[in-house]
């Protein structure tokens, strides 16, 4: 006769009971029916955990996962002790509550809400059922503590909210859930989801990721939720390629997870999964679980994926995961008190719970959690790898929101029981009445409770209620040898400052090789590098966009921007558009070619009139110098001489001072010279006409005439100049837009009208001096100065006629080269045209250069 099987699992707990090393904590617990755990104390603290282990069928329509199944969870049976541990803690403590005993009633339960609600009677109203009796307990019940789901809290909290009783999760983030108005009883020791989509947002935001899908059940919580981290990416420039939603209750049609599937096949976006938590049978890990198998792609969930199933394709699963989870410390008393604590479970999970406590005695275990057992169980296969995995588990489930929930529940009542009977927390009358005004008047101590938690660390509840802890980035790796381990990356601390609320490790995240040890670059396009700008594609999403190189004058020097800036005026861009550099100034310096060419030139025809002078000074008393009024020759050439010196004010670094002097001083001599041609030119006809009989030119004849027509003509070129320079003077001027790239230093004329009536004189003087020495052309030879004058005259002439097209055509330094030139050719024109002939004569044929010679010439 076979035996029951339950049968054989009390006689093989009381082996191993015997077998198993361990010290027993003075914590007294009574179990009870139904999946509960009870310890008496002056005051109860009320509790949910979900059972260890469920038997479920996954519904036939969904070939990805029909089939019969144990869903396993080992991290409840964490939560479970973490209850044990905060009382038997607080218990032994001398200063939070030293005189009034903590205790338990614990209720597991499988996610029905109507088993949950006569449990949750059950605690309050304090009825325990135990063998043959029915005990009615007086002890008041201080809070509920839970870890149901978002909406399982929401429909408990609208049954028991008539009741005033603190209502505590240590699992459900719902923001829905922190209106105090409509939830005046409801606290948390997790974070809202609002952090949760800060954090998610961060993270996009820091990898550049810009292309999203979004996964998401279609229940109200999760819909407002999405919304919220849809507005956050999407103020970031963000955009969401797809957002599918699949139904929160029962199964998932076979159809749409083969549709999410393919989706998130052919996408390049990052693919985030927002589950909500706590699901009991685990529907909802399809989507993690499946995710893991597609290569390429990345994946960001809010809650850490326990795989405990189908380990033949672990080999297959890719290193594409960054999880959210709340923040947790390291409990090190809580898993001592794990290691020599008798084994314990719900009355409801004998099957589980005697098989997570030997999976504690894994040789794989690691030391800080690991127990001292002589007896092993040879597990199954399946059930070795069930039930040693969980001793891995980093976080060990949600035992530190349940421990800091214990501990705020504590502190708030000792806070309530001294502000009613002063320092003393002895069971008086007083603070007996005290007592009876629970739960209601403890809601005043747990708003904005600030204490320390069992391991010094400070703990603050806000006014919402809400515990503020962050969250810790995960990396989900999976080994070479199948095993697989979870590594913090990064941390969001809502709490920080600015800057340092958000922190990644990235050389410590683990990419699948497909991503070539670097982080992956899921976006609808390339980025647009600096020197580049975003220009949107039509009826396409803001995140779909081409790249255009930045105008001429425009830089970007950050990766996908909007607009292009334009630099200063004193900047141009680089080569690659990508900063601003300083522009090039420009101007004709006397270092660069131009400049010593010019230079040389205008000394070199200075010297030559220098020498022509000394000549002319030399010979002054021969006929040919005396013949045209040497004087004349004298001024003329000394004007020469100031013209080739005047084209050096051109050159150099272009100054206010430099500016006026440039063009006055150039107008001036310039009259000066023609004043002097002109009075040379009226001179040899007054000559030859005075030496007709009877003239009456003679008394006309000499210096005073022509020093006068030098004199006057000047004289008007002077006020123009004046004028010229009381109304709208030259002035030193930067030029930035003239050329690219570049900065002209140049003079700008001030007045455009003055500039062109300088030139206008001095070419109304030149035309005068050409036309009477044109008329004077046929004058005997002794008087043939005429000719040269009109060949000079041409030679100017010519010259300032094609300045105008070419100075007006040309810009910066070569402008300014074009008038140097313009000067120097006139005035080397004038020079050799005038008096080399002259000096050929005096040097080379001195017989010519004789009276008699002169006097032939004009008696024939």
């Amino acid at each position: 006769m076979e035996a029951h099987p339950l049968l054989i699992l009390l006689i093989l707990y009381a082996d191993i009971w015997k077998t198993i090393k361990c010290r027993c904590l003075p914590l007294s617990i009574v179990a009870l029916d139904g999946g509960s755990y009870y310890s008496h104390g002056d005051i109860i603290i009320g509790g949910f955990i979900q059972e260890l282990g469920a038997k479920l069928t996954k519904p036939s329509d969904s070939i990805i996962m029909q089939f019969e199944m144990n869903e396993y969870f080992p991290e409840n049976s964490f939560n479970f002790l973490a209850f044990l541990f905060a009382v038997e803690e607080i218990n032994n403590s001398s200063e939070l509550l030293p005189n009034i005993t903590l205790g338990l009633h614990i209720k597991g339960h499988l996610r029905v809400i109507s088993s949950i609600i006569t449990a949750a009677l059950n605690i309050l109203i304090g009825q325990i059922s135990i063998i043959n009796f029915k005990c009615n307990s007086s002890q008041p019940v201080a809070a509920i503590i839970e870890n149901f789901s978002a909406e399982e809290s929401y429909r408990f909290y609208d049954m028991f909210q008539i009741y005033h009783y603190p209502q505590i999760t240590y699992t459900s983030q719902s923001l829905y859930m922190s209106d105090t108005n409509r939830f005046p009883y409801f606290y948390r020791t997790v974070p809202n989801e609002l952090h949760l989509c800060a954090g998610i947002g961060k993270l996009l935001k820091h990898f550049g990721w810009n292309w999203v899908n979004i996964i998401s059940p279609n229940d109200d919580r999760s819909v407002k939720v999405v919304q919220i981290l849809r507005e956050g990416i999407e103020r970031s420039s963000g955009c969401i390629a797809f957002h599918e939603t699949f139904p929160h209750h029962g199964g998932i049609p076979n159809k749409q997870i083969e549709k999410i599937l393919a989706l998130i096949k052919e996408s390049s976006a990052v693919n985030i999964l927002y589950l909500n938590e706590n699901y009991a049978f685990a529907m909802y890990e399809t989507f993690r679980f499946y995710s893991l198998l597609i290569p390429g792609k990345v994946i960001i969930t809010i809650d850490q994926i326990e795989i405990n199933r189908d380990t033949s394709i672990q080999f297959q699963m890719k290193n594409n995961t960054l999880i959210f989870k709340i923040h947790r410390s390291d409990m090190p008393n809580f898993l001592k008190f794990i290691r020599e604590m008798e084994p314990i479970w719900l009355t409801n999970d004998a099957y589980y719970g005697l098989n997570w406590w030997l999976g504690l005695c894994d040789g794989q275990c690691p030391k800080n959690i690991k127990r001292q057992c002589n007896f092993t169980k040879v597990f199954t296969p399946e059930e070795k790898y069930m039930f040693s995995s969980h001793c891995h588990t980093e976080y060990f489930g949600s035992s530190y929101g349940v421990y800091n929930a214990v501990y705020a529940v504590a502190h708030a009542l000792h806070d309530m029981i001294m502000s009613g009977s002063g320092n003393d927390t002895t069971r008086t009358r007083e603070n007996r009445e005290v007592l009876d005004y629970l739960p209601w008047k403890l809601h005043r101590y747990l708003r904005n409770l600030h204490f320390k938690n069992g391991m010094g660390e400070e703990m603050y509840m806000d006014e919402k209620g809400d515990l503020i802890t962050g969250y810790s980035i995960l990396n989900l790796i999976f080994l070479p040898d199948g095993r697989w381990k979870y590594d913090i990356v990064g941390n969001y601390n809502p709490s920080a400052p600015p800057g340092q609320d958000f922190t990644i490790n990235e050389k410590a995240i683990a990419w699948e090789s497909s991503f070539n040890q670097t982080p992956p670059q899921p976006r609808c396009n390339p980025r647009c590098h600096p020197g580049f700008r975003k220009l949107p594609r039509e009826g396409k999403p803001v995140c779909c966009y081409d790249c255009i190189r930045c105008a001429e004058g425009e830089v970007s020097n950050q990766t996908d921007m909007d607009i292009c800036t334009t630099c200063p005026e004193d900047q141009w861009p680089n080569q690659k558009r990508d900063a601003c550099i300083p522009k090039v100034i420009i101007f004709l310096s006397y270092e660069e070619p131009l400049g010593i060419a010019l230079t040389s030139i205008s000394l070199f025809f200075l010297l030559v009139t220098v020498v022509i002078l000394g000549i002319f000074i030399y010979y002054r008393d021969t006929p040919i110098v005396r013949a045209n009024n040497r004087d004349l020759s004298y001024i003329f050439l000394i004007s020469l001489m100031l013209c080739f010196l005047c084209s050096l004010l051109f050159i150099g670094h272009p100054e206010d001072v430099t500016c006026i002097l440039r063009q006055t001083t150039f107008g001036i001599i310039f009259s000066v010279t023609l004043s002097s041609i002109l009075a040379k030119t009226i001179t040899v006809v007054m000559a030859f006409h005075a030496t007709k009989p009877g003239s009456k030119l003679r008394k006309w004849m000499g210096s005073k005439v022509s020093n006068s027509i030098v004199l006057s003509c000047s004289l008007i070129q002077i006020v123009l100049c004046l004028a010229w320079l009381f109304t709208a003077p030259p002035f030193a001027y930067l030029n930035m837009r003239s050329e690219i790239g570049t900065i002209l230093i140049e003079c700008n004329e001030g007045s455009v009208i003055a500039f062109y009536c300088n030139l206008g004189y001095l070419g109304f003087l030149a035309g005068i001096s050409f036309i009477i020495a044109f008329l004077a052309r046929n004058l005997p030879d002794s008087f043939n100065e005429a000719k040269y004058i009109t060949f000079s005259m041409l030679v100017f002439c010519s010259v300032w006629i094609s300045f105008i097209p070419t100075y007006l055509s040309t810009k910066g330094k070569y402008m300014v080269a074009v008038e140097i030139f313009a000067i120097l050719a006139s005035s080397t024109g004038l020079l050799g045209c005038i008096f080399f002939p002259k000096c050929y004569i005096i040097l080379l044929r001195p017989e010519k250069n004789s009276k008699k010679i002169l006097t032939k010439n004009i008696m024939t």
